[in-house]
């Protein structure tokens, strides 16, 4: 069994409020995009293997396999359930430390497909609870679909937020962006407009209106990132954002751009261009 899980944007993160556990409650517009891995889940070959095997491709992942969150959503299911023993092999596409969501997609997509090929007959409700468990953004991908986000990222609520037909250009700088420097100069408030409000407005009205909170610190420590931002803006993006807590940044367009002129533009960089 093959899937290909797919990445995500963040349409405006609000910072809301401290929690007293020390994390943070967030406002988001989780938006699907078809940027994708390639994930295949087989049975095992032979009835003495392990109860699973997992292989990485196009990537290093630091650190031990079982740590991957492929594996991990593996652990999870079959903490409960009586799986089948497993091939499991990735290969990536979506860049890593970049705000879109990858490695939670491709655990969402394990769970799903664990949950075919062992027969289980979960249903979505129940796999977004499980996904829940791996990573904050893990449950999105269970539905796929564009969602209103609060917590920290898993509370889900559906929203009518629309970009189909636009183009969408991804740039990525390869700088690391960690949560700590991420939240270094946010200051928690509610936004003065409902972010879900702004998200109904059609996407040329965004800029100026809808925000990224994490912007502030990360523009304070990388200056050249802002300059990515802007740079996407005067290429005639009608809204441009960083993704998440970054380091990749989108710029939504109403005409397709050439793929080898954006390269051209940031080069070294990791570009990709698609009409959604």
């Amino acid at each position: 069994m093959v899937t290909f899980p797919n990445a995500k944007i963040n349409l405006g993160l609000d910072v809301v409020e401290k929690r007293p556990d020390g994390y943070h409650n967030l406002e988001t517009v989780f938006y699907p995009i078809p940027l994708c891995d390639i994930l295949e889940i087989t049975p095992a070959k032979n009835s003495d293997a392990p109860d699973y095997t997992f292989t990485m491709h196009n990537a290093v992942f630091e650190g031990d396999d079982n740590d991957n969150l492929v594996v991990k959503a593996y652990k999870t299911l079959a903490a409960d359930h009586k799986l089948p023993k497993v091939e499991m092999s990735l290969y990536k596409n979506i860049p890593t430390g970049a705000g879109l969501g990858g490695g939670s997609a491709d655990a969402a997509f394990a769970l799903k497909m664990l949950n075919e090929l062992a027969a289980l007959g979960l249903a979505d409700e129940e796999l977004e609870c499980y996904a829940a468990k791996i990573g904050a953004d893990c449950a999105f991908f269970i539905k796929n679909t564009p969602a209103y986000a609060t917590g920290i990222g898993n509370i889900l609520s559906p929203t009518t937020c629309d970009i189909a037909g636009y183009h969408l250009v991804l740039v990525k700088p390869d700088i690391h962006i960690s949560t700590k420097e991420a939240y270094s100069l946010v200051k928690p408030a509610a936004p003065e407009t409902p972010l879900t409000e702004i998200a109904k407005r059609p996407a040329e009205e965004w800029k100026g209106a809808m925000k990224n909170d994490f912007e502030k610190s990360v523009f304070a420590n990388h200056p050249s990132m802002e300059m990515i931002k802007e740079e996407l803006y005067a290429m005639g993006a009608v809204y441009a954002s960083m993704s998440g807590s970054g380091s990749s940044f989108f710029g939504i367009f109403k005409e397709e751009q050439d793929i080898e002129t954006i390269k051209g533009k940031f080069p070294a960089m990791f570009c990709w261009c698609k009409k959604l």
